[in-house]
């Protein structure tokens, strides 16, 4: 190959370089949009009780991407705007959805049974895993993930409310504590992120 043959051969390759990284653009590693915990740590492992009466281990979720959420099926605001969230979440993520576990885990036991609670999650997404308990094994699991939960005084009887925190939570497919959001966080970029994670298993 003579030399201008191979300028020209040269010239080519290097323009079809150029072409690949205007389409593909650089490569740059992910940013989360959630507070992320960097190094991850290990999510605490707790038993409760499903809604449908069985024992639930937060093992049985390894592998899947686990958003969690701790509320009361009594709460007027917070707990149900996060739980159409997740059913946008999960609208969302379409066939990636089977991926994904979401968990509301109770701060009110004393009435949110497991009857209450499964009418109540039905009419958002049965899919969602409802856990409640014993108070003493519920306030281990709050304890785990720094969740506060205390009844406002002023209530009458069954009429009280819960002063509970809100942050959601995502766990890995790993196993790992890897992001919490805020209340009020656009459910688009929660969803964004959890499609990262099951993309990259």
């Amino acid at each position: 190959m003579n030399s201008r043959r191979l300028l020209i051969f040269g010239i080519a390759i290097f323009a079809g370089m150029i072409a690949v990284f205007v389409i593909l653009g650089p490569t740059r590693p992910y940013t989360f949009q959630g507070s992320l915990i960097d190094p991850p740590v290990k999510a605490p492992r707790f038993e409760l009780s499903e809604v449908n009466g069985e024992q639930f281990q937060l093992s049985d979720l390894d592998g899947q991407v686990v958003i969690m959420f701790f509320g009361y099926t009594s709460c007027p605001d917070v707990c149900p705007v996060t739980l159409t969230d997740f059913l946008q979440i999960r609208s969302k993520l379409g066939d990636k959805a089977d991926k994904v576990s979401f968990v509301f885990i109770t701060v009110d036991p004393e009435r949110d049974t497991a009857e209450r609670m499964k009418k109540y999650l039905t009419n958002f997404d049965p899919e969602i895993i409802g856990l409640t308990g014993e108070r003493s094994e519920l306030e281990a699991v709050w304890a785990k993930y720094g969740v506060y939960a205390a009844k406002v005084e002023g209530g009458s009887g069954e009429n009280y409310l819960m002063d509970h925190s809100s942050r959601i939570y995502v766990i890995d497919p790993q196993g790992n504590l890897l992001l919490t959001y805020l209340f009020g966080t656009d459910y688009q970029v929660i969803a964004e992120d959890v499609r990262y994670l099951v993309s990259r298993q």
